[in-house]
């Protein structure tokens, strides 16, 4: 088996303006289980784009991007839900980058020997496959735009302004998330961004200029994001997956507060996962338990436990044709910095 007999049906993904949610959601309310707290969720995430003090973070974790739903993001940014955004560098890079320079992610299956798709190059997602020459290429188009750089020290959120730069004019498919946020003025941070294959395309960068390189600044990315904290009213949440992403903005909070900085809570938070609790991690613990944390407030939040393909197109969907973002005022918190 060959590479091109592998990568033959490319991931499709979900337009949230092409259904309308509201029913279904207004439905699934007056149910029970999963089906009321999506429900829940959805309004929640609703009114945090309806309240006209509420900054709106998006914390993006885990593989939907690649399954199907990165314009789903893109889409937010686009319609003006979301105001910054917090993810891994796999989301940014290895998923929304790498379409947005001309890849594709495509169908693929779970039973296949990976043996078989390493002789062929192809990288496996649950049931999602990757080229990993066209990986390569990724990774060498980090390097290239690091080459470009004056050498220093990075903020992930300034590294990734400039690869939403380099796609203006280089892009190959348009409106992805990175480039969407360039043109929209909302900040992404990576706190982990050599976690994916920008760390790769940048350890090639720096080894071939030792003394003179670009590196970046994860502390830097934890003072800006608390600065966008500090400098807003209310904040909402709304976390797909967990981990580093999760745990960084609502770390926030805390760091304002050590810089003598008296921040509220975060008003409202959702959290998609699939994670357990019971292990004490939960992607960074429940959103109940954030609140012993002094992170998050527990009047307005939601835990939804779903797989994220399923839950967060229902969700945006719902929000997108509510249309509370029609008339919200856009926070241009890139300008911040």
């Amino acid at each position: 088996m060959i590479r091109k007999d592998l990568l033959t049906e490319p991931i499709e993904h979900i337009d949230i303006t092409d259904f309308n949610a509201v029913g279904l959601v207004e439905s699934m309310s007056r149910m029970s289980f999963s089906a009321r707290e999506l429900a829940a969720a959805s309004i929640i995430f609703d009114r945090m784009i309806s309240e006209e003090s509420c900054t709106v973070v998006l914390s993006l974790a885990g593989s939907t991007s690649a399954g199907g739903c990165m314009a789903v993001y893109s889409d937010m940014i686009r319609f003006n839900m979301i105001d910054v955004v917090v993810a891994t560098g796999a989301s940014i890079v290895d998923m929304d980058f790498f379409e947005a320079i001309g890849f594709r992610h495509y169908k693929g299956g779970t039973e296949i020997d990976d043996a078989l798709l390493r002789d062929a190059y192809v990288d496996r997602i649950y049931d999602t496959y990757i080229d990993e020459m066209q990986l390569q290429e990724c990774d060498s188009a980090v390097k290239e735009i690091a080459d470009r750089l004056a050498p220093g020290a990075y903020s992930s959120r300034e590294f990734i302004n400039e690869m939403g730069r380099h796609l203006v004019s280089n892009a190959k498919k348009k409106n992805s998330l990175v480039q969407c946020a360039y043109e929209n003025k909302v900040p992404i941070f990576c706190p982990a961004f050599s976690d994916s294959s920008a760390g790769f395309g940048l350890v090639k960068h720096q080894k071939e200029r030792p003394t003179s390189h670009v590196s970046i600044d994860s502390v830097k990315d934890f003072r800006e994001l608390t600065e966008i904290k500090i400098n807003a009213a209310d904040t909402g949440l709304l976390i797909i997956g967990g981990g580093v992403p999760k745990n960084f903005i609502q770390d926030v909070v805390i760091c304002a507060e050590v810089l003598g900085k008296d921040v509220p809570m975060h008003k409202y938070a959702v959290q998609i996962t699939v994670a357990d609790s019971r292990d004490g991690a939960c992607s960074s613990s429940t959103l109940k338990e954030a609140r012993s944390w002094g992170k998050v407030d527990s009047a307005n939040q939601q835990m939804v436990f779903c797989e994220g393909t399923i839950a967060v197109p229902i969700l945006a969907s719902y929000a997108y044709h509510r249309g509370c973002w029609k008339d919200r005022r856009r926070r241009n918190l890139a300008d911040l910095f």
